[in-house]
């Protein structure tokens, strides 16, 4: 262990181990949710993500009229976040629908009731 320049009069060696360990071992899920926190931290992907998490799946032309917001934009938010596996395609005839990803909308769901509840103001 590195001898850093630190106020404490004794370090937990044992503690610092199982820490270290842990965190090697939840490496993946640290940057799966640091991505997915990173692209919601953009507003109107966090919007796009959250009426997806409510309406189980829209295309490109719905999120355009209720954002109001131009098609490209739109295009562009969904390229990102399909990009980084939170959401998936699905083609019915000539239309693609968007979904929020099961784990991902695990992981929103709790924020997404705070937001309906109005309960972060």
């Amino acid at each position: 262990m590195e001898n850093n320049s630190c106020i404490r009069i004794e370090a937990d060696i044992e503690q610092i181990s199982n820490c270290k360990q842990t965190i090697s071992e939840l490496d993946n899920s640290f940057n799966l949710l640091s991505n997915a926190l990173s692209l919601a931290g953009n507003n109107v992907r966090l919007k796009i993500l959250f009426l997806l998490s409510q309406e189980k799946e829209l295309c490109v032309c719905d999120l355009s009229d209720i954002l109001s917001m131009k098609i490209a934009a739109i295009s562009q938010h969904l390229r990102k976040l399909k990009d980084k596996n939170l959401i998936y395609p699905t083609r019915k005839a000539q239309t693609i629908f968007y979904s929020l990803s099961p784990k991902y909308d695990d992981l929103f769901s709790p924020f997404f009731e705070l937001i309906e509840d109005n309960k972060l103001v």
